[in-house]
């Protein structure tokens, strides 16, 4: 029984001495995703735009811009949108301070001046006054013509449906 004990004792004292076991490193977490509304990455440059009264608001990523026609331009701090569901809404009060309020929702827009097809409709309010219009980012906005659909470079460069043969003779 004694030899029992000392051995007991030693494995006690030699374990008591190793270090300790590493726990097992934990996977780093995946990168959060972007907001996307309408296949539209809400962290890109936005532009919201209407008509009757012209006015845009540029989203930059850092600020809301409001502008429009014989109209003062008013800046406001941009915070991250809130997103639920098909919508996201941006808060923020202009330096003149004038609350802003900017909607993106998830369905198709027509400026009713172009033939574009814009992925998302704005509603802006803003020193109590509503406007109506439609939003995309500021990269398809340049690079797309007066007519079609607004989208990103990257969609618009996609393949096209191949064609049905035709009948040769």
């Amino acid at each position: 029984m004694r030899a029992f004990a000392l051995t007991a004792a030693a494995i006690f004292a030699l374990s008591a001495c190793s270090p300790p076991a590493e726990a097992p490193a934990q996977p780093d977490p995946a990168p959060a995703q972007p907001p996307v509304l309408a296949g539209v990455d809400l962290t890109k440059p936005l532009r919201a735009v209407g008509t009757e009264p012209f006015w845009a608001v540029e989203l930059t990523g850092s600020e809301l811009v409001y502008s429009g026609v014989d109209r003062p331009e008013q800046r406001a701090p941009q915070k991250p949108p809130v997103v639920q569901g098909t919508m996201a809404v941006w808060e923020s009060n202009t330096g003149a301070g004038n609350p802003i309020k900017v909607t993106l929702t998830a369905t198709d827009c027509s400026d009713g001046m172009s033939d574009r097809s814009y992925p998302l409709t704005a509603m802006v309010e803003i020193s109590g006054e509503m406007l109506m219009g439609c939003a995309a980012t500021v990269s398809a906005l340049m690079s797309t013509g007066e007519s079609g659909r607004v989208v990103d470079g990257a969609a618009a460069a996609a393949p096209a449906e191949p064609a049905a043969p035709q009948p040769v003779g």
